[in-house]
Order: structure tokens, then sequence, then C-alpha cells
């Protein structure tokens, strides 16, 4: 439940405060009248994003045998290639997003042109939408559907909510610092999908078994308890995991604390340009 809440609260929350700053901007150059496009964007984003998730569902419900382990080996592989990216992506454009959003608005209402500003919103809030459908399937393979159904509506609830009272003055939030910690999370979560995939894929027989069972903890805690079951969600937790599963999570996390030491040697290079 925690994984899918926490997905579905960023992603609904950077929804919301995309909207937020396009209707304010409308607000602020008077041109409240033309918000219609922004909700009918909204909208027809929502519904596009929850068919696909529930296009994914259904699909993933259809299938079995090896088809159903290579798709949602896949499904796990392409949310975690997603959900890394996006964080790092947020990292590197989030200062510029409000900038780069006023900038579109602006074009569009000087053109007088509604399709535009539809088109803008649309765009903005259909990539969350279709992330946030691709990282609830995962969610749900990783975990089970009722905790997942549960904590996705419960964190777009909060989203949406927290959204409104942000955009209404009545609310404050220190945007950077919740997308640092929820990053940090979603890492931990991505990490332990990364796992999970692999392991698809050996049952799928796509990838090779090694060594199958490296170590066993089923007498301490075993995954199938309540509370191996929620680390086995969160983190990735395995009772008995293979050789390759362990490899690819190390990997993970190699290539993640690579990225971030990367990052930061080119954003304090650009400080020290910038001082010089």
């Amino acid at each position: 439940m925690l994984p899918s809440l926490l997905l579905t609260f960023r992603e609904g929350l950077e929804a919301a405060l995309i909207v937020g700053i396009i209707l304010g901007y409308l607000r602020q150059v008077g041109q409240m009248h033309r918000q219609r496009w922004i909700w009918a964007a909204v909208g027809c984003a929502a519904a596009l994003s929850l068919g696909l998730a529930l296009g994914l569902q259904a699909v993933g419900a259809e299938l079995e045998g090896r088809a159903e382990y290579i798709f949602e080996g896949l499904a796990m592989l392409l949310a975690v290639v997603v959900l890394t990216w996006m964080i790092f992506w947020m990292r590197r454009h989030a200062h510029a997003m409000r900038a780069s959003l006023q900038n579109s608005v602006q074009t569009a209402v000087q053109r007088g042109a509604g399709g535009a500003l539809f088109g803008v919103a649309f765009l903005a809030v259909l990539r969350e939408g279709v992330e946030t459908a691709l990282f609830l399937t995962a969610a749900r393979i990783a975990g089970d559907g009722l905790s997942t159904f549960i904590g996705g509506v419960s964190g777009l609830v909060l989203a949406v909510a927290l959204g409104w009272a942000i955009y209404s003055g009545s609310a404050r939030l220190d945007v950077r610092r919740f997308f640092d910690v929820s990053s940090a999370l979603l890492l931990v979560f991505a990490a332990g999908l990364f796992a999970h995939g692999v392991h698809e894929l050996q049952e799928a027989g796509w990838l090779p078994v090694f060594v199958e069972h490296i170590w066993s903890t089923k007498a301490t805690l075993n995954d199938g308890s309540t509370l191996g079951a929620m680390l086995r969600t969160l983190v990735g937790y395995n009772d008995d995991p293979s050789l390759l599963e362990v490899l690819g999570y190390g990997a993970y996390w190699a290539a993640v604390l690579s990225a971030l030491r990367w990052w930061r040697t080119r954003v304090l290079g650009r400080a020290l340009a910038v001082g010089v």
C-alpha cells in the first residue's frame, strides 16, 4: 500500500502543481475565462491514464504461465527505468519548470488559441498519468491488487487536496525537500522492483539462474509472512534470492549512486564556474 500511495501522491502532486502554475498565470494575466480548456485537458488526460492502467491490468490478468512471467518482468523493469529517469529528470528541470510552463501558456494566450492551452495542460498531466499507470501496474505485481488500489486512490486524494491548498494559499510546502525525500524512498522501491523483474524473467527462462538460492532466511523472516510481504513490496526483500537477483539489486544501486555522484560533480562545477 505504501509504495502505491507514495507513487500516486508524488505524481498527483506534481500534476496538481503544474495545473496550479498554469491557472495561477491565467489569473495573473486576467484570462481565467480560459480555464475551461485547462480543466478539459486535465479530464481527458486523467481518463486516458485510467484507461491505460485498466488496460495493463486486463492484459496481465489474461496471461498465464511463461507469458505472464515475461509480461510482469518487463513491466517491472520498464517501471524501474521510467521511475529512475523521472527522478533524475526532475532534479535537472524542476527549477525551470515554472518559467517553461508560463512561457508556453503566454504564447497560447497571445495567439488566442484555446486548443494550444489545452495541449500544454494535456501533455503535462498525461505524462504524469502514464507514469502513474505504469508504476501502479508494477506495484500491483510486486504486492497485491487491493492494497495497491487503496494506496493509489489515497495518494491521489491527498495530492489533489494538498495541491488545491497550495494553489489557494492555505498551505505551504517545501517542494524541493518533498521531492528529495520522496525520490530517495522511490529509489529504494525501484531497486527492489528491479530485483523482482529479474526474478520474473528468470522464471520465464529469459535470464539464466546461475545459483538458484545463495542464502535462505525463511526460518528467520519468511517473505510470505505479514512483515516479510510488507518488506518485499517496500524494499524487494526476498528470503531466498538467486545470485542474479542479488547482483542485479547491487548493480542498480551502483548505477544510481554513480549517476548521483556525476550529477553533484556537474552541479558543483557549474557553481564554481559561475563564481569565477
